[in-house]
């Protein structure tokens, strides 16, 4: 087998677009241009609009089609011919066939749908062709990256450093990845599901994706709602180049600002933001789902609905939504909606999930075979011991043993004081390789969108530490508008604040670091939560349960938010508890892990 150290160098070329594509391409040494034109390539075209990513068999061929028969079926294609400074980058490779040039395509996509600094630009290939086994597979990676350094060395604010690219949300919940086999198979049932729906003029059927914090949800629905829109029909039909067939109608929604800003931010880099010829309230695709509702006729139901974060969708009433229930309302505008579900992230009262009501839902799903579970954790990157620690943490509220050396090297640590957690995880954010880092904590602190009266800024205050809340901090840059678009975590003055469920579930960190607060007490050998030490209002108000009569619903929905800021980090968690029974808990069972560690090893259980 090739090792990919010693894979050769990318042929990657710069040139003007027009129809002399290969005078140009010749103009250099001839052990090149075999692999630029007689080689299957991959290729890059940009102006300073718009950027298109394909894959050809034969490059001259290609550009002239581009140039000379595009132009009179699209728009981007037109304004491409009619602009005088565009770009074309011609990539070659010895070891170039179809199979890895789709993959190299893909990957550009992915990485440059996740470029946060591309705003302006458009991305005019929406296309999605992951390739399976092949060869030579296993060299893909390496020639990727030398590929991508290469296109660096060209452009940099297109082609910025893997790493910055690898840190945005935009790349994590980018439709561009590679699924897995068990995302695969969800995607397909999915599409079967929704083409025999349309087809059958189906309204209200549901598909219920459920799946714990970094179960892959959300590139699977985020995959799935560029697919249906390039692929299918309103009648359930894939789509061909006949224009007078209706194409689909498909919304996606979230019921969560930070998350909105990067589906928003995504789908319009791909022109898929807003529809044409629909009036303003329902022209927009990725919106929150009071305004859909509010947006549309149950009358004229839409095609699909894809719901994200499902679980923070409003169960009931409240002042901006006089419903009873958001899901249902959307299965009464939409002939399938698509949501993705965990019942352990949900964290308010209003959007509180009555038993029965719960199974109603998977009921309705599962009478279809429409209920579909994904099982496996890709966002942790972790070995068993420490997943299975960190469930036992938040859903058995038991304080085992903590892993001491994990096989995947996931960084697990409890600290002494909250200040020195919150100064490692800024020396975390300061180097590139270990990424976006951030200190969240449950919400035990006052909060208010109002400032406070007698100081700057709500603030998180506990033994040595006092820095703001989430959403306060300013950042003044010459760049300010465009930084401000960024997710909270992204923005870079939010190191120096705290995080909350509020600002960052959906998201990933590479290391977070947590304080819990005070309203997560240990007692008797159980983690107990005490709602008297919560601030959050959302979590400790009664729920009015359709019987009419009250109830305290606040310790699930307070573990419910334990569990969300425990499972952001991909590849490190700090804790520090305020409980001090908690801080004790948890500092012996870091001591009790590495006490077994030192007994395997002296039992040469860790002996080579």
């Amino acid at each position: 087998m090739t090792q990919t150290q010693d894979v050769a160098a990318p042929i990657v070329k710069q040139i003007d677009y027009h129809s002399a594509v290969a005078d140009q391409l010749q103009q250099g040494p001839e052990s090149e241009q075999q692999f630029l034109l007689t080689y299957p390539t991959v290729y890059v075209i940009e102006d300073e609009a718009a950027v298109y990513v394909g894959e050809t068999n034969n490059i001259q061929n290609r550009t002239a089609q581009h140039l000379n028969e595009d132009p009179k079926k699209r728009e981007d294609w037109q304004a491409f011919k009619n602009h005088q400074n565009v770009n074309m980058i011609v990539i070659g490779h010895e070891h170039f066939n179809k199979s890895l040039t789709l993959d190299v395509e893909n990957q550009l996509m992915l990485y440059l749908s996740g470029n946060e600094y591309l705003g302006h630009l458009l991305l005019n290939n929406r296309r999605e062709n992951p390739q399976g086994a092949y060869y030579p597979v296993e060299e893909k990676d390496a020639i990727f990256g030398k590929v991508w350094d290469k296109l660096h060395q060209i452009n940099a604010t297109i082609f910025p450093l893997e790493q910055i690219i690898k840190n945005t949300a935009l790349y994590k919940a980018s439709p561009f990845h590679r699924l897995t086999d068990e995302q695969l198979t969800a995607r397909d049932q999915i599409f079967t599901r929704v083409m025999t729906a349309l087809q059958k003029q189906t309204q209200g059927q549901l598909i219920l994706i459920q799946g714990e914090a970094g179960s892959g949800k959300t590139v699977l629905l985020s995959t799935l709602f560029v697919e249906l829109l390039g692929q299918l029909t309103k009648q359930g039909q894939f789509r061909d180049d006949d224009a007078t067939r209706p194409l689909l109608s498909a919304y996606l929604l979230i019921n969560h600002d930070q998350q909105l800003k990067v589906y928003q931010q995504i789908m319009t880099t791909l022109r898929l933001f807003k529809v044409k010829d629909l009036p303003k309230k329902q022209a927009e695709r990725v919106t929150k789902p009071t305004h859909f509702i509010y947006s549309h006729d149950p009358k004229e139901p839409v095609d699909v609905v894809l719901v994200d974060e499902s679980h923070l969708l409003w169960t009931q009433g409240k002042q901006s939504y006089k419903g009873d229930n958001q899901l249902f309302d959307l299965l009464k505008r939409a002939r399938v909606v698509i949501a993705v579900f965990d019942q352990h992230q949900v964290l308010r009262s209003n959007g509180y999930w009555e038993p029965k009501t719960l199974q109603k839902i998977q009921a309705l799903a599962q009478q279809d075979d429409n209920l579909i579970t994904l099982k496996n954790q890709l966002r942790i990157k972790a070995g068993p011991a420490t997943v299975k620690w960190l469930k036992q943490l938040t859903h058995e509220q038991l304080v085992t043993p903590m892993p001491a050396q994990d096989q995947d090297d996931f960084d697990l640590k409890v600290f002494a004081s909250p200040q020195a957690m919150y100064e490692a995880i800024k020396r975390k954010a300061t180097h590139q390789e270990a990424g976006l880092s951030r200190v969240l904590a449950t919400f035990d602190w006052a909060y208010n969108q109002k400032a406070p009266a007698d100081r700057p800024y709500w603030t998180v205050k506990t033994a040595d530490f006092e820095q703001p809340w989430n959403l306060q901090l300013k950042y003044d840059g010459a760049d300010h508008k465009q930084i401000n678009q960024l997710a909270w975590a992204e923005q870079p003055q939010t190191i120096d604040e705290v995080g909350s469920t509020y600002t960052i579930q959906g998201f990933d960190l590479n290391y977070t670091g947590v304080i819990i607060g005070p309203s997560v007490e240990y007692r008797n050998g159980k983690i107990q939560f005490n709602p008297d030490k919560s601030s959050n209002r959302q979590a400790i108000m009664k729920r009015t349960f359709a019987d009419k009569s009250k109830n305290d619903v606040s310790a699930e929905l307070l573990q419910n938010e334990l569990n969300v800021l425990l499972t952001r980090g991909v590849h490190g968690l700090y804790l520090y508890a305020v409980d001090p029974e908690l801080q004790r808990a948890l500092l012996q069972a870091q001591v009790a892990g590495q006490v077994e560690l030192k007994v395997a090893e002296d039992d040469g259980e860790y002996r080579e």
